[in-house]
């Protein structure tokens, strides 16, 4: 068994954690959660954090799966010490412990092996793929777990005509246990496990084999990663101390749920995090929002800046139970930050939106409709959605224009009135104020709702939309006249 460590005892540690995505797809939320807590247990305890590449899967690897790995971590302002670095477009890497790509530290693995194979911890198994389902079968047929029964274990010399076809494990019958620092004891029967594969061939290790291997070799203290690697973590300490090695200290994080607690969607799992920089996501929201994914401050402050966390950040309170993604929860931290942005941060954060988006109005004018709509977008991407009608202005149906019972009639007039009203106010003076005060006698003599609900509707289109004072001012004169007349129109004669 693992030694007991005490929390006290991990803080006077100090750590080594690594990060190590596999490149065979998009970097999705969980392990980017998995990534900012590891940096959050690291850095509060002055230590290191290292970023490396498991691409022992070579037909699903792919360098640009790597890149992105190392862009997404920029993007979010996620940083480490040691491992792969991007520049001018090509993966790198900084450090004394490199290589940190798995496909490149064969002959480190090898050696391991070898080393294994020698000591009888290991050995070659002959067992075609027909032979282990028939193995199986047989112990499917007598209720028993389907594992390697260790036919070949006492194999001295290849089977004549036999190939070797994979190296296993020789898992000895015993009980692990270890010191969860979130689960506390975790222990596991390996006599269940069977001998398990470590690789295909000297040059083909597997994900379990090679994981223990550079994480000794790293000298990485504290592996802190996802719970659906806990079955994984009695097998990795089992060759580790057939190697010799010191098994470092383990942590395993709740599993991310979907909102009604089933297992998180294969949509979430399989897209990118830079998704959410298309759309409009603010990196820093983001990196709070994953903070709160298993993790409670010790206050009711939920908006906390990346440094707030890691200074705050204590293992002891990182739940068991799984985390619930809540996509309301992250739109809403988002449209937090958004409105902390100063006005000319906030165009800065919005200009690539506009780009995407072909938006060539003025500068001016596109500052004052986002200003507009900044209290109420929760991402970059809705100012735009939301306040799509000052550019053009939607169709809509007349009945939106009537407030509460009003007839056609009076809403008519009301529309009328205001168009006349607003004609005599100066271009120049098309203020929100000035706008306000040549209306104050109309609102008083057919209420606010009466004047204000048609006039919002006829220059939004839309049920909602901000205060319709601050919409005309935007428009302007000519275009708030027109978008009257228009809804004048709708309503017939």
């Amino acid at each position: 068994m693992l030694e007991l460590v005490s929390m006290e005892a991990h803080s006077a540690i100090k750590p080594r954690v690594r990060f190590a995505p596999s490149p065979t797809g998009h970097l999705h939320i969980g392990s980017v959660r998995t990534m900012l807590f590891n940096i959050a247990f690291a850095k509060k305890h002055n230590g290191t954090v290292v970023l490396r590449s498991e691409d022992t899967d070579k037909e699903r690897s792919k360098p640009e799966y790597e890149r992105e790995i190392v862009e997404v971590l920029e993007w979010l302002g996620l940083s480490w010490d040691e491992g792969l670095t991007l520049e001018a477009g090509y993966i790198g890497s900084k450090g004394e412990y490199g290589p940190y790509r798995q496909s490149e530290r064969t002959e480190i693995y090898k050696k391991y092996l070898e080393q294994l194979l020698a000591s009888g911890h290991a050995y070659y198994c002959y067992c075609t793929k027909d032979e282990l389902s028939a193995q199986e079968q047989s112990l499917s047929s007598q209720g028993l777990p389907p594992k390697y029964g260790g036919h070949c274990r006492a194999v001295t010399s290849p089977p004549a005509g036999k190939e070797p076809q994979v190296i296993r494990f020789k898992t000895p019958g015993a009980n692990v246990e270890h010191k969860d620092m979130i689960r506390g004891t975790v222990s596991f029967d390996a006599g269940l496990f069977g001998d398990f594969v470590i690789a295909k061939n000297l040059e083909t290790p597997l994900y379990n084999f090679a994981a223990v291997v550079d994480d000794y070799e790293m000298k990485i203290t504290h592996v802190i990663r996802g719970e659906d690697h806990i079955s994984n973590t009695p097998k990795q300490i089992l060759m580790g101390q057939a190697l010799g090695f010191t098994p470092p200290h383990f942590a395993h994080l709740p599993l991310i749920l979907a909102a009604d607690r089933s297992k998180f969607s294969k949509r979430y799992m399989e897209t990118s995090l830079l998704s959410y920089k298309e759309k409009g996501y603010l990196p820093e929201a983001l990196v709070n929002f994953l903070a709160l994914l298993g993790w409670h401050p010790s206050g009711n402050e939920e908006i906390f800046s990346l440094g707030a966390f890691i200074e705050e950040f204590d293992m002891r309170r990182v739940q068991k139970a799984g985390a619930i993604f809540s996509e309301e929860k992250l739109q809403w931290i988002n449209g937090e930050y958004l409105k902390r942005l100063s006005e000319d941060e906030f165009m800065k954060r919005l200009a690539p939106i506009l780009t995407a988006r072909n938006i060539t109005a003025s500068d001016h004018f596109v500052k004052r409709v986002a200003m507009a709509e900044r209290e109420r977008a929760k991402t970059l991407g809705e100012v735009f959605d939301l306040g799509g009608f000052f550019f053009a202005l939607p169709d809509y149906d007349a009945a939106l224009l009537l407030w509460k019972d009003d007839a056609k009639e009076k809403t008519r007039g009301a529309l009328e009135a205001v168009k006349e009203i607003l004609s005599s106010v100066e271009a120049k003076d098309f203020s929100r104020e000035k706008i306000l005060s040549a209306l104050e006698p109309l609102i008083a003599e057919h209420g606010k709702g009466s004047v204000l609900w048609p006039l919002r509707v006829s220059l939004s289109g839309q049920k909602a939309s901000p205060d319709p004072l601050e919409i005309a001012e935007i428009l302007g004169k000519k275009e708030t006249l027109r978008r009257v007349e228009l809804g004048a129109g709708k309503l017939g004669r």
